[in-house]
Protein backbone atom coordinates (compact mmCIF):
# COMPACT_ATOMS: atom_id res chain seq x y z
CA UNK A 1 0.00 0.00 0.00
CA UNK A 2 1.49 3.08 -1.00
CA UNK A 3 1.55 6.02 1.41
CA UNK A 4 -0.58 8.80 1.58
CA UNK A 5 2.05 11.38 1.75
CA UNK A 6 3.33 13.64 -1.17
CA UNK A 7 2.64 17.01 -1.72
CA UNK A 8 4.91 19.11 -3.69
CA UNK A 9 7.62 20.64 -1.37
CA UNK A 10 6.68 24.18 -3.53
CA UNK A 11 2.85 24.07 -2.60
CA UNK A 12 1.56 27.01 -0.51
CA UNK A 13 0.60 26.22 2.85
CA UNK A 14 0.96 28.68 6.00
CA UNK A 15 0.88 27.48 9.37
CA UNK A 16 -2.37 28.52 11.06
CA UNK A 17 -0.47 28.79 14.33
CA UNK A 18 3.36 29.98 14.97
CA UNK A 19 5.24 27.71 17.22
CA UNK A 20 6.52 29.90 20.06
CA UNK A 21 10.18 30.22 20.36
CA UNK A 22 9.74 30.24 24.12
CA UNK A 23 7.45 28.68 26.93
CA UNK A 24 7.74 28.77 30.84
CA UNK A 25 9.32 25.97 32.60
CA UNK A 26 7.03 24.46 35.59
CA UNK A 27 8.99 24.89 38.59
CA UNK A 28 8.33 23.95 42.37
CA UNK A 29 6.66 26.71 44.02
CA UNK A 30 8.93 30.05 45.03
CA UNK A 31 11.41 29.73 42.41
CA UNK A 32 10.85 31.95 39.55
CA UNK A 33 9.99 30.27 36.05
CA UNK A 34 12.67 29.90 33.66
CA UNK A 35 12.05 30.21 30.08
CA UNK A 36 12.64 27.35 27.94
CA UNK A 37 13.40 28.40 24.00
CA UNK A 38 12.59 26.07 21.44
CA UNK A 39 15.33 24.40 18.94
CA UNK A 40 16.07 27.44 16.47
CA UNK A 41 14.92 25.87 13.30
CA UNK A 42 12.12 24.28 14.91
CA UNK A 43 9.31 27.23 13.55
CA UNK A 44 11.08 26.81 10.45
CA UNK A 45 10.97 23.29 10.33
CA UNK A 46 6.93 22.92 10.71
CA UNK A 47 6.58 25.57 8.23
CA UNK A 48 8.16 23.43 5.60
CA UNK A 49 6.76 20.25 6.63
CA UNK A 50 3.23 21.50 6.59
CA UNK A 51 3.94 22.67 2.96
CA UNK A 52 5.87 18.79 1.85
CA UNK A 53 3.28 16.83 3.92
CA UNK A 54 -0.30 16.78 4.12
CA UNK A 55 -0.73 15.20 7.24
CA UNK A 56 1.57 17.38 9.11
CA UNK A 57 -0.37 20.21 7.63
CA UNK A 58 -3.42 19.49 10.16
CA UNK A 59 -1.23 17.81 13.04
CA UNK A 60 0.95 20.84 13.56
CA UNK A 61 -1.51 23.42 13.65
CA UNK A 62 -3.29 21.00 16.29
CA UNK A 63 -0.46 20.67 18.78
CA UNK A 64 1.40 24.10 17.54
CA UNK A 65 1.98 25.39 20.38
CA UNK A 66 4.71 22.51 22.17
CA UNK A 67 8.31 21.72 21.09
CA UNK A 68 10.77 19.45 21.77
CA UNK A 69 12.59 20.26 25.13
CA UNK A 70 16.47 18.80 26.35
CA UNK A 71 17.13 18.46 29.79
CA UNK A 72 20.80 19.42 29.24
CA UNK A 73 21.98 16.45 30.66
CA UNK A 74 23.12 13.65 28.87
CA UNK A 75 23.63 11.21 31.38
CA UNK A 76 20.07 11.75 32.26
CA UNK A 77 18.85 11.92 28.96
CA UNK A 78 20.60 8.08 28.56
CA UNK A 79 19.22 6.92 31.89
CA UNK A 80 15.65 7.92 31.33
CA UNK A 81 15.71 6.49 27.95
CA UNK A 82 16.97 3.46 29.30
CA UNK A 83 14.22 3.52 31.65
CA UNK A 84 11.74 4.26 28.80
CA UNK A 85 12.91 0.70 26.91
CA UNK A 86 10.14 -0.98 25.72
CA UNK A 87 7.97 0.59 28.21
CA UNK A 88 4.84 3.00 27.99
CA UNK A 89 5.18 6.66 28.14
CA UNK A 90 3.39 6.32 31.38
CA UNK A 91 4.99 3.65 32.94
CA UNK A 92 8.39 4.81 32.00
CA UNK A 93 7.74 8.50 34.00
CA UNK A 94 6.15 6.52 36.42
CA UNK A 95 9.23 4.18 37.44
CA UNK A 96 11.64 7.34 36.72
CA UNK A 97 9.92 9.11 39.18
CA UNK A 98 10.49 6.87 42.42
CA UNK A 99 13.92 6.49 40.72
CA UNK A 100 14.71 10.22 41.06
CA UNK A 101 13.37 9.52 44.70
CA UNK A 102 15.78 6.85 45.87
CA UNK A 103 18.62 8.76 44.36
CA UNK A 104 17.36 11.69 46.49
CA UNK A 105 17.15 14.11 43.87
CA UNK A 106 20.96 13.26 42.69
CA UNK A 107 20.48 11.82 39.37
CA UNK A 108 24.12 11.56 38.37
CA UNK A 109 26.80 8.54 37.94
CA UNK A 110 28.13 8.71 41.38
CA UNK A 111 25.25 8.45 42.83
CA UNK A 112 23.82 5.90 40.98
CA UNK A 113 27.13 3.89 42.21
CA UNK A 114 27.03 4.89 45.57
CA UNK A 115 23.59 3.12 45.98
CA UNK A 116 23.14 -1.04 46.02
CA UNK A 117 21.56 -2.62 42.70
CA UNK A 118 18.55 -3.62 45.13
CA UNK A 119 17.82 0.21 46.11
CA UNK A 120 17.43 0.82 42.11
CA UNK A 121 15.35 -1.62 41.53
CA UNK A 122 13.13 -0.88 44.34
CA UNK A 123 11.88 1.95 42.24
CA UNK A 124 10.56 -0.40 39.91
CA UNK A 125 13.76 -1.21 37.30
CA UNK A 126 14.93 -4.58 35.86
CA UNK A 127 18.02 -6.47 36.92
CA UNK A 128 19.17 -5.90 33.37
CA UNK A 129 18.47 -2.16 33.26
CA UNK A 130 19.40 -2.01 36.68
CA UNK A 131 22.74 -3.43 35.04
CA UNK A 132 22.08 -0.94 32.41
CA UNK A 133 22.11 2.28 34.18
CA UNK A 134 24.97 1.34 36.42
CA UNK A 135 27.18 0.08 33.60
CA UNK A 136 26.26 4.33 32.04
CA UNK A 137 27.16 5.42 35.39
CA UNK A 138 30.62 3.80 34.87
CA UNK A 139 31.42 4.76 31.57
CA UNK A 140 30.87 8.39 32.55
CA UNK A 141 32.65 8.26 36.17
CA UNK A 142 35.72 6.97 34.74
CA UNK A 143 35.85 9.49 31.72
CA UNK A 144 35.18 6.63 29.29
CA UNK A 145 33.05 8.61 27.06
CA UNK A 146 34.00 11.62 24.41
CA UNK A 147 31.03 13.43 25.76
CA UNK A 148 32.82 16.91 25.15
CA UNK A 149 33.05 16.04 21.66
CA UNK A 150 29.29 14.52 20.86
CA UNK A 151 28.49 18.56 19.91
CA UNK A 152 30.55 18.36 17.14
CA UNK A 153 30.29 14.75 15.75
CA UNK A 154 27.84 13.63 13.37
CA UNK A 155 24.57 11.43 13.96
CA UNK A 156 26.49 7.81 13.01
CA UNK A 157 29.49 8.86 15.26
CA UNK A 158 28.01 9.45 18.21
CA UNK A 159 25.57 6.11 18.09
CA UNK A 160 28.55 4.14 17.32
CA UNK A 161 30.01 5.71 20.42
CA UNK A 162 26.85 4.95 22.20
CA UNK A 163 26.08 1.54 21.07
CA UNK A 164 29.20 0.44 22.97
CA UNK A 165 27.40 0.74 26.14
CA UNK A 166 26.50 -2.39 27.58
CA UNK A 167 22.21 -2.07 26.85
CA UNK A 168 22.47 1.40 24.58
CA UNK A 169 21.24 -0.28 21.49
CA UNK A 170 20.53 2.27 18.21
CA UNK A 171 17.11 3.46 19.41
CA UNK A 172 18.45 4.91 22.57
CA UNK A 173 21.28 6.59 21.12
CA UNK A 174 18.65 8.08 18.74
CA UNK A 175 16.59 9.23 21.25
CA UNK A 176 19.55 11.17 22.67
CA UNK A 177 20.91 12.56 19.89
CA UNK A 178 17.16 14.11 19.61
CA UNK A 179 16.66 14.83 23.10
CA UNK A 180 20.23 16.16 24.45
CA UNK A 181 22.03 16.80 21.10
CA UNK A 182 18.62 18.37 19.37
CA UNK A 183 19.90 17.03 15.70
CA UNK A 184 17.06 18.17 13.35
CA UNK A 185 16.97 14.89 11.50
CA UNK A 186 16.57 11.76 13.14
CA UNK A 187 14.08 9.13 12.36
CA UNK A 188 14.18 5.73 14.37
CA UNK A 189 12.80 3.58 13.05
CA UNK A 190 12.41 0.92 15.62
CA UNK A 191 10.76 3.18 18.19
CA UNK A 192 7.01 1.72 18.67
CA UNK A 193 5.10 4.85 19.14
CA UNK A 194 6.39 5.97 15.46
CA UNK A 195 6.12 2.94 13.72
CA UNK A 196 2.01 3.15 15.54
CA UNK A 197 1.82 6.56 14.60
CA UNK A 198 2.75 6.36 10.90
CA UNK A 199 0.22 3.24 10.72
CA UNK A 200 -2.73 5.10 11.95
CA UNK A 201 -1.78 8.36 10.29
CA UNK A 202 -0.53 7.07 6.66
CA UNK A 203 -1.82 3.19 6.28
CA UNK A 204 -5.18 3.61 7.74
CA UNK A 205 -4.35 1.15 10.64
CA UNK A 206 -2.83 -1.31 8.37
CA UNK A 207 1.12 -2.60 9.58
CA UNK A 208 3.83 -0.71 8.39
CA UNK A 209 7.73 -2.13 7.16
CA UNK A 210 10.42 -0.18 7.37
CA UNK A 211 10.81 0.50 3.74
CA UNK A 212 7.76 1.89 4.16
CA UNK A 213 8.07 3.96 6.89
CA UNK A 214 11.70 5.28 5.29
CA UNK A 215 9.30 6.24 2.10
CA UNK A 216 7.19 8.41 4.43
CA UNK A 217 10.24 9.59 6.28
CA UNK A 218 11.92 11.12 3.17
CA UNK A 219 9.09 13.60 2.60
CA UNK A 220 9.92 14.75 6.19
CA UNK A 221 14.09 15.44 5.75
CA UNK A 222 15.60 17.26 6.19
CA UNK A 223 13.27 17.70 9.57
CA UNK A 224 12.51 13.95 10.69
CA UNK A 225 13.26 14.59 14.43
CA UNK A 226 10.18 17.43 14.11
CA UNK A 227 7.83 15.26 12.10
CA UNK A 228 8.75 12.29 14.46
CA UNK A 229 7.72 14.65 17.98
CA UNK A 230 4.63 15.69 15.94
CA UNK A 231 3.78 12.13 15.30
CA UNK A 232 4.52 10.65 19.08
CA UNK A 233 1.74 13.67 19.70
CA UNK A 234 -0.88 12.15 17.14
CA UNK A 235 -1.32 9.25 19.45
CA UNK A 236 -0.52 10.74 22.99
CA UNK A 237 -0.88 14.28 24.03
CA UNK A 238 1.55 13.85 26.35
CA UNK A 239 4.66 15.56 24.98
CA UNK A 240 7.50 12.72 25.17
CA UNK A 241 10.89 13.49 26.70
CA UNK A 242 13.63 12.04 27.88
Amino acid sequence: MAPRVTQSSTAKAAPSKTVPKKNLAKLPAGKKAAAITAPDYWEQACTELMQQDRILRKLIPRYGTGFLVTRGDAFNTLARAIVGQQISVAAAQAVWNRLVINLEKRVNPAQVLAVSSEHLRSAGLSGRKVEYIRDLASHFHEGRLHAKQWQTMDDESVIRELTDIRGIGRWTAEMFLMFNLIRPNVLPLDDIGLIRAISLNYFSGEPVSRHEMREVGENWAPWRTVATWYMWRSIDPIPVEY
